[in-house]
């Protein structure tokens, strides 16, 4: 079930039915809230709901052994090691086996590894990190009390997050659902104002230009010329930005609406001027997920400065294997990893000797055009899954025709896409404040209106989330 879709809206409007009609019995509230996540979930695939059931059930019961003190840590390891097999098994076991049969081939060794790929449940990472989540909130004392079942149930099956996030921790959730939501406190101009913008994105930027040239030129590269390879770069770093956290929006206002609060998942990453900037704006969610339950433990940047710039590296080397069982997607998070590294060290040893130029306004654009390339560079072999497809489109920069052939549509979604990034805070919140004095039937119209706009402005077939796939 898509969010841009008519199947969505009306079971969200059921859902915004049953759960406000229901609010005065807090347990059926929730259990209603429990009931309507597996619908969703099952409405892609109802054979896949028992997993969804059991890891949650897994992550409940070892949470339980946690917070009762005996051998907790015991308790972790049974849990976390179950959810990681489950997502091994889904998610990367073909992909290893596939892998030493490779290697071993290439040395002359004949291995019969063979495991069929399987149907790769719809966000079973998400839900994998919820269940771990859950169980290290527990183990560092962030919960203060006993956890109920059926809230561990709905913090991993809520479903505005469910496919593709934002993750949220339990430490922070958890306490949402201790009572009931307040419908005076529910900020619907801002709830409504999200949902608008996010299928902005999705429907009417992403879309185009995924139909208009990005799917074309990394299915094609020799059919494109350099000027428009170049564009196609630059749409799809626009196109994975504005499809995920399109995403998030819609995720964060549905939830809100229902009267639950979720955590900001981008904050305009490509004005970002460093790697460490650009990590701390997008995918804020995994980027803090990865920090405490990986980097940190790993050791962080308390072991010295060569295993912190180690610790980094296999920290975003596994971040990049989790999008993805491909060799592609690791070399992604090892040049994310490596650029860390670089500019850590970069930083330390130059910081006093350019400090006056590096507070000039020519400084920041440079460094933010920098690095923006290099991460358009990654998308690069993000997007086409191997490398020899990613060179090939590298290839059309220096072999094929720079000529004014670019074409109009994704031209001006690339460059709606990337400008909503530097739009001033300030006028959001004057927004939302316009909503706000609105009379709740104008509101109500006005969030129609721009609905049919969106409509009528994006591609006729909706496409699904680039993340659900992780």
């Amino acid at each position: 079930m898509l969010f841009p879709t008519v199947e969505y809206a009306l079971f969200f409007l059921l859902a915004l039915t049953l759960a406000w009609g229901s609010l005065r019995w807090h347990a059926l509230h929730k259990l209603l809230l429990l009931g309507l996540s597996y619908v969703f979930y099952g409405f892609w695939n109802w054979h896949f709901v028992p997993l969804l059931l059991a890891i949650s059930l897994l992550g409940w019961v070892a949470t339980r052994g946690i917070q009762q003190g005996v051998r907790p840590r015991l308790w972790l390891g049974i849990g976390v090691g179950g959810c990681l097999a489950v997502l091994g098994y889904y998610k990367y076991a073909a992909f290893f086996l596939q892998s030493i049969s490779d290697l071993a081939a290439s040395a002359g060794i004949v291995l019969r590894l063979e495991v069929d790929t399987p149907l790769l449940p719809l966000g079973i990472s998400f839900m994998t990190f919820h269940a771990i989540s859950l169980m290290m909130d527990a183990l560092r004392g962030k919960l203060k009390e006993p956890v109920p079942l059926g809230d561990a149930l709905l913090y991993v099956a809520f479903f505005p997050q469910l496919i593709a996030g934002p993750i949220l921790r339990a430490s922070s959730f958890l306490p949402q659902l201790r009572r009931a939501p307040d419908p005076a406190r529910i900020d619907t101009s801002r709830a409504l104002l999200l949902i608008v913008v996010g299928l902005f994105k999705k429907v009417v930027i992403a879309n185009t230009l995924a139909t208009l040239l990005v799917d074309d030129l990394f299915a094609n590269p020799a059919a494109m010329s350099a000027s428009q390879s170049l564009l196609g770069i630059y749409a799809y770093a626009t196109q994975i930005y504005c499809d995920f956290s399109g995403y998030t929006d819609i995720a964060i206002g549905c939830a809100l609406l229902l009267g639950y609060r979720f955590p900001d998942n981008f904050n305009a990453p490509y004005v970002s001027t460093s790697p460490q900037e650009f990590w701390r704006r997008w995918h804020i969610s995994l980027s803090n997920w990865l920090r405490d339950y990986l980097y940190i433990p790993l050791g962080g940047s308390r072991a010295g400065r060569w295993r912190t710039g180690l610790n980094l590296l296999l920290t975003m080397l596994l971040g990049g294997l989790w999008h993805g069982a491909a060799w592609s997607f690791v070399a992604w998070g090892g040049w994310h990893g490596l650029m860390l590294v670089v500019h850590r060290e970069w930083d330390r040893f130059w910081r006093t000797r350019v400090a006056p130029w590096r507070q000039s306004v020519g400084w920041r654009w440079v460094a933010r055009l920098l690095l923006f390339h290099a991460v358009c560079l990654g998308w690069v072999f993000f997007r086409s899954g191997d490398f020899p497809s990613g060179l090939a489109v590298l290839a059309r920069l220096g072999s094929g025709a720079w000529q004014a052939d670019l074409p109009l549509g994704p031209l001006l979604c690339t460059l709606a896409g990337i400008g909503l990034q530097y739009v001033p805070a300030r006028w959001t919140l004057r927004i939302q404040l316009l909503g706000i004095r609105l009379q709740p039937l104008l509101r109500g119209a006005a969030f129609a209106s721009l609905l049919v706009l969106i409509e009528i402005l994006g591609p006729s077939e909706p496409a699904p989330f680039i993340y659900f796939q992780f």
